[in-house]
């Protein structure tokens, strides 16, 4: 891994930075909570994070998901099936993971931006990283209740459609922190700038449902951001959502 791959949010929150995509490691005494696993051809990466933060994969109690896409779910059923490790998620997302449909960039999509600069270099890192395998879980499970998860740092899972029908953000209020997956974003390969912004449109399923979801992350009382790709934006959560939210048109 490279040495600057895990970033220190707060006490036991560290984001991530995967080949493409973050993940987020939440870290209570002796047991772990994880948010996205990124692509399939990331594990060695996300093992060797936890191990550099001295945990085994034993010490997961629970891989929270934001969205089923290939490059947040792709070792979550390889931690469920090796090490028994339940995995969670919003239950308009249960089927997704399950590959009952799949809502992702086709690749007709990808080669009609292909002119784009970014794009073409992102697909091809996208394929070698996993990005069409098979990454459906088998046992997938919606989130027992509302409210904060009785996990290692009290997740909150906040629902924000659009991306995917099912996407969730995950609020930690104590820390006032807001992981925020592909709902809201800091830079992507395929990106023309940097800061909190929507991913391009291709990549969503509902983009109108995109832009009203960052009303709900703008209402979060947090001053850090973990997205799911760029780095850690540190200032009031709320106003890069309604920054996003201009951008966005």
């Amino acid at each position: 891994m490279r040495e600057d791959a895990i970033v220190e949010a707060a006490a036991g929150v560290h984001l991530v930075h995967g080949s493409n995509t973050n993940w987020v490691i939440l870290s209570d005494g002796d047991a772990v909570t994880l948010i996205d696993t990124g692509y399939p051809g990331d594990r060695a990466e996300l093992l060797a994070s936890l191990e550099a933060l001295g945990h085994a994969p034993e010490a997961v109690r629970a891989v929270l998901v934001t969205h089923a896409h290939n490059d947040h779910l792709g070792s979550a059923d390889h931690l469920n099936r090796t090490f028994g490790v339940p995995v969670l998620m919003h239950e308009a997302e249960v089927p997704h993971a399950r590959r009952e449909f799949l809502h992702q960039v086709s690749v007709g999509q990808v080669l009609r931006q292909g002119w784009r600069p970014g794009v073409l270099p992102w697909a091809v890192h996208a394929l070698r990283s996993g990005g069409k395998a098979d990454v459906r879980m088998t046992r997938p499970e919606a989130f027992p209740h509302e409210g904060p998860l009785d996990l290692p740092g009290r997740p909150v899972p906040v629902h924000t459609p659009g991306h995917t029908p099912g996407h969730c953000v995950y609020h930690l209020p104590d820390a006032g922190i807001v992981i925020s997956g592909d709902a809201l974003v800091t830079a992507h390969p395929t990106a023309r700038g940097r800061g909190p912004q929507l991913l391009p449109a291709m990549f969503d399923t509902d983009r109108d449902g995109a832009r009203t979801s960052l009303a709900r992350i703008e209402s979060l009382p947090a001053d850090v951001l973990l997205p799911g790709h760029g780095p850690v934006h540190r200032g009031a959560v709320g106003e890069a959502a309604r920054r996003a939210r201009e951008l966005a048109g």
